[in-house]
């Protein structure tokens, strides 16, 4: 387990802030909250915009969240290691906030369907510019044995902003059941007051800049229990499609659009209850095992959501669909940071967004081209089977027994 140099020691919390949740943590939090307010209204409406608005087929829905998330997350491992290059971290994180908020607004004004491609693109390397550095910035403010429960508390805050977000729309809808492009020009509210928090709240002090290290050469510096966890993470979001497809399978069993906005929320609701509390159990007893578990889980969801025929299970999947997200979503990032050296976290987290993004992309369009040429039981079968295969690899190559007995000689 990996401890600050240090020039590099967490910021020190302000004004008696609580030590665990300094004012970084809980700024970017609401920076997270706000965001997914803005992302989330269009979220759930997006695949009805493309396949019903524009007349695009859910194949086309395939490709463009794929390659969207694939190209923008090539971006993220040159972020994170220009931000450890140069001990910066607000600036990424600040354009590329601004840089989202701007390209979902515009979605109001799309025609086609390659429009609205090159604008999640932009979206997406948003997220990209911002992610590696948010998340090491994160690491940086806290102590070791705390970041499970600041990652959890972000992640609860983000998630809440989900949930938020899809009510948000619901509402909208509901007014004007055929006006999506208002959700989208709606979304740059919160978008732009989170850009605001931003510049206002979080300090992030410029940090020793590091000596030139060539890109090229970050793989073998990682270390090997870092590879090992991107290998076996690479094996499960294979098979973690969009969620666009268990959207669309939430519609296929009879809901209507405004109560698919309504399931979206109560999932993300679960999701952002149990985030923290998930968080704070990881600081106690470990990430792998939580992981772990959220593999498997996510092998059970999947394999429900391929034999669901009726409302009640499709709701009963995604409920268990917001156990797992909480499970496994801050968990993974609290492991990376536990994994890698305090002043290489930024290259670290962009790396493991990147191995996201690219496995989005194969992910994605095959399920389009399965749901589309054998139907949904396929799409969501192989990803059930790809998680387990995950899960496999995660207890051969990451063992709980290992964390422990790191944890004991900290």
């Amino acid at each position: 387990m990996s401890t600050p140099a240090p020039h590099e020691a967490p910021l020190p919390p302000e004004n008696g802030a609580n030590r665990d949740l300094p004012a970084n943590v809980v700024a970017l939090g609401v920076v997270s909250l706000l965001t997914d307010i803005s992302s989330e209204m269009i979220i759930p409406v997006l695949p009805l915009f493309i396949t019903a608005t524009l007349g695009a087929s859910v194949a086309s829905l395939g490709v463009i969240e794929g390659v969207a998330e694939c190209t923008a997350s090539v971006l993220r491992i040159w972020t994170g290691w220009i931000s450890d290059r140069i001990g910066q971290r607000k600036p990424f994180i600040t354009f590329g906030y601004g840089l989202s908020t701007i390209a979902k607004g515009a979605l109001a004004l799309a025609t086609s369907w390659p429009a609205v491609l090159g604008l999640r693109f932009s979206d997406r390397v948003g997220k990209g510019l911002r992610s590696p550095p948010r998340d090491a910035l994160i690491a940086d403010s806290v102590e070791p044995r705390f970041l499970g429960r600041a990652f959890g508390f972000h992640r609860g805050m983000d998630t809440l902003g989900a949930a938020l977000g899809p009510l948000v729309a619901f509402a909208l809808l509901r007014r004007n059941p055929d006006d999506l492009r208002r959700v989208f020009a709606i979304s740059v509210v919160p978008g732009a007051l989170a850009v605001l928090v931003l510049l206002a709240v979080v300090r992030a002090p410029r940090r020793t800049a590091q000596p030139p290290r060539p890109l090229a050469g970050v793989w073998s510096a990682f270390g090997a229990p870092f590879r090992r966890f991107l290998v076996a993470d690479g094996v499960f979001q294979l098979g973690n499609s969009s969620m666009a497809f268990v959207l669309l399978r939430t519609a296929a069993v009879g809901f209507p659009e405004s109560q698919v906005v309504l399931v979206y929320f109560a999932y993300n609701i679960l999701y952002a209850l149990l985030s923290l509390p998930f968080g704070n159990l990881s600081d106690r007893i470990g990430r792998r095992p939580l992981l772990l578990i959220g593999y498997v889980l996510y092998a059970a969801v999947y394999a429900l959501l391929a034999a669901a025929t009726t409302r009640g299970l499709v709701v009963l999947a995604f409920m268990l669909y917001g156990v797992h997200s909480a499970l496994i979503e801050g968990q993974q990032r609290s492991l990376i940071a536990d994994l890698v050296p305090a002043d290489r976290r930024a290259t670290a987290y962009g790396a493991y967004y990147t191995v996201v993004g690219l496995a989005l992309l194969p992910a994605s369009i095959l399920a389009g081209l399965l749901w589309t040429r054998i139907g949904p039981a396929a799409t969501f079968g192989f990803a059930a089977a790809l998680a387990m295969l995950a899960a496999l690899l995660f207890a051969i190559l990451l063992p709980a027994r290992s964390e422990r007995e790191e944890r004991r000689a900290a």
